[in-house]
């Protein structure tokens, strides 16, 4: 069963269009890809899908419910998180006040915000510690992340989006910039979320999505071009050509 769908969906900017009356169904619990070249619009339809833009034409539905035009904070709140592409944090704020801030901003109520001090919010302040937990970043929750490493950054960025207790889970290039032993760690981490989220990962190293995907679809000057296993999109003659290259051969 689908739990997050797009029907001909469509953004334009002016007299380009970044994407092109994509239809795409997520199956809930399972890990599904999207991948193409720089510019393919995968970040576009990720804005889309959290409310960041409107759509030119088509609709968004999540379990059922439509959600094209719902502005952004409130789709969080219904359910779908999302981490950036470049590091999305406050360097002078500790971890544990990182994710706090999410989890207070997804609570279902923010009646007596100006009355209670923080540290008054007992239930936030457990979502946020399992949240770092999860990560594999509790022990470090009380430092400013302006001393952490990119690569912790950017589970302390996981971290923020599972604090908002997300049903979907989208990551925009989760590996983007992180050295060979820091993305080993991030796969585990991804493989760990594997099951308890439904993610959509976006990624341009191959070895991460053909090893942790259930399955793939290919973007290409805003279309889809292809969808399927990783065997499937791997053996696929016209993604080898849009893109896969050497790897697929």
């Amino acid at each position: 069963m689908a739990i997050l769908e797009t029907q001909n969906l469509r953004k334009s900017f002016g007299a380009l269009t970044a994407v092109d009356g994509v239809s795409l169904r997520v199956e809930a619990g399972t890990l599904h890809s999207i991948i193409g070249p720089n510019g393919a619009g995968k970040t576009t339809l990720f804005n889309l899908l959290t409310g960041t833009y409107r759509p030119s034409a088509g609709r968004i539905l999540f379990d059922g419910r439509d959600l094209t035009g719902t502005p952004a904070h409130r789709v969080a709140h219904l359910g779908l998180a999302r981490s950036f592409q470049r590091t999305n944090v406050f360097p002078a704020f500790s971890l544990l006040d990182n994710v706090w801030v999410a989890a207070f901003a997804c609570a279902p109520s923010w009646k007596g915000l100006l009355w209670r001090r923080a540290d008054r919010y007992p239930e936030v302040r457990a979502r946020a510690l399992a949240a770092l937990a999860d990560v594999g970043l509790a022990g470090k929750a009380g430092q400013p992340v302006r001393e952490i490493s990119h690569g912790e950054q950017r589970q302390l960025e996981l971290a923020i989006a599972l604090a908002a207790a997300p049903r979907v889970l989208l990551l925009d290039e989760p590996a983007a910039g992180l050295s060979p032993e820091e993305t080993k760690r991030l796969v585990a981490l991804v493989r760990a979320l594997k099951g308890r989220y439904t993610i959509v990962l976006i990624e341009h190293k191959m070895d991460i999505i053909m090893s942790v995907s259930d399955r793939i679809s290919v973007m290409h000057f805003g279309s889809l071009i292809a969808e399927g296993t990783p065997a499937e999109i791997q053996r696929n003659r016209e993604v080898r050509r849009a893109y896969l290259g050497g790897v697929a051969a």
